[in-house]
């Protein structure tokens, strides 16, 4: 038999890349991760972490607010960038000491440098050295794309904002996705005056249309001076540091910053995946079975490199499920069927199953919708409105899809995801006591659909 170096050699230190590494090494196989970077990744250095920090921070504005409204005397104050961004890397640094400790724990050998394939069971190192494999795991992840725009280099990309040494007082952002508008919230929060331009009908491309015209509204009525139909058609530096940005819709406006969230792409450039000759898709991702294997046996991808399903969690069992395949025995094919997520835009959005749109078009659908001033901001004196909605086909009663606008929406929708993921029926809620008085309590009256389709 080959006497290779390592049972298993990962390419990426995020969270999918160790997860695989630390279970695997639990079942006495010797494991040895490259990473180029930050251990933890996207998620925890430059992603999910520092941005619901970041949420959390520019909720406080209407706090105040509404504090006052219920009798609390109290004065604004101004928000401290320098304090936040300081308290914010400590925690970082603190997540990633976190990781490599599991890491050392687990027995993983840990390369801190790049790591390239030589062929189907070697690595090579950036210092020279190369390492041989039985198996090879590619985690490297995605990266956010800038358009192809001349000047664009001016812009920020997402991973830029965690390092602003200040923060504007006006920006573009440029996007209509997830992060797009999640920024946008974000930075409206804290005080910046935020302009976002998206080139579509409507913002959050893929998901439930009655939520992104909800979303969409509420953004505009908390300040966020959202253009759709509209894009950069140009921009160059303005003689006071600023950027000068024309948009399709005419305008011309200098910006402190840009920030261009327009699509991210998985890191696989520079791997050496072409030399051997491990299939790629049309958007760079590479390409696996369900049990995250490649055309190359001995190699194996997870995560958002595949492209699959972009989200952390996702990552995490696509881990799981690749350690019971290849290291347990246990051939477990990775199930992506009713993930539920959350957008933490704000208002903020959980998600879980079909939209309305996708139902109807795949059979005949009973939709029970509500939307409705939930009693805290109501009381405050804010429009703020929310929105209950659910999904269910007309033939087998089983809910379909879930869909909820409402602050702490993702708390709710991680756990409807596991009524919905058991296969729960409209009955199914509509036995269920509600939780009065609170807003989910609406997913468990609500009777009569308002539409058939």
């Amino acid at each position: 038999m080959t006497d290779f170096d390592y049972d298993l050699f990962v390419i990426g230190g995020g969270s999918g890349g160790v997860r695989a590494a630390r279970v695997a090494a639990a079942t006495g196989a010797r494991v040895g991760l490259a990473e180029d970077s930050r251990m933890g990744g996207t998620c925890v250095i430059r992603g999910c972490v520092p941005k619901k920090l970041m949420v959390f921070a520019s909720a406080y504005r209407e706090g105040f607010a509404d504090a006052r409204a219920y009798g609390w005397d109290l004065t604004e104050g101004a928000f401290d960038w320098a304090q936040f961004s300081g308290q914010l890397h400590a925690e970082l640094d603190r997540l990633e000491g976190v990781y490599r400790r599991l890491l050392d724990g687990s027995g993983v050998v840990v390369h801190d440098q790049r790591a390239r394939l030589r062929d189907p069971h070697t690595v090579a190192l950036a210092d020279g050295r190369t390492i041989t494999a039985k198996h090879i795991l590619i985690a490297t992840g995605g990266r956010p794309v800038r358009p192809d725009l001349p000047n664009a280099d001016l812009g920020m990309v997402s991973d830029d904002i965690f390092a602003m040494k200040t923060l504007p007082r006006a920006m573009l952002i440029v996007g209509g996705g997830y992060i797009a508008c999640e920024f946008a919230g974000i930075l409206n929060g804290l005080g910046v005056e935020v302009t976002q331009f998206y080139r579509g009908a409507q913002i959050l491309r893929g998901f439930d249309d009655e939520a992104r015209d909800l979303i969409a509204t509420q953004m505009r009525e908390k300040g966020v001076d959202l253009r759709l139909g509209t894009d950069v058609v140009a921009m160059a530096p303005s003689a006071d540091g600023a950027i000068a940005v024309r948009g399709s819709d005419g305008s011309d406006r200098s910006y402190d910053a840009v920030l261009f969230a327009t699509g991210r792409a998985p890191n696989t450039r520079d791997l050496g995946l072409e030399a051997l000759a491990v299939a790629l898709g049309r958007h760079g991702e590479i390409v696996v079975d369900q049990f995250s294997q490649t055309n190359v046996p001995s190699v194996f991808a997870i995560g958002d490199v595949t492209n699959r399903v972009t989200l952390t969690p996702v990552a995490i069992r696509e881990a799981m499920a690749f350690v019971e395949t290849v290291f347990k025995g246990n051939p477990t094919p990775v199930d992506h069927a009713l993930i539920p997520s959350a957008v933490f835009t704000q208002p903020e959005f959980g998600t879980v199953g079909l939209s309305e749109e996708a139902a109807r078009a795949q059979e005949p659908v009973e939709i029970y919708a509500t939307s409705f001033r939930p009693m805290q901001s109501a009381f405050a004196g804010r429009a703020d409105r929310v929105m209950m909605k659910l999904v269910v086909s007309q033939a087998t009663r089983k809910v379909l899809g879930c869909h909820i606008v409402a602050p702490n929406a993702g708390e709710m929708i991680q756990l409807a995801g596991i009524a919905i993921k058991m296969g729960a029926t409209k009955e199914d809620f509509d036995r269920t006591v509600a939780v009065h008085p609170t807003m989910s309590e609406e997913l468990v009256t609500m009777k009569t659909p308002v539409r058939m389709a």
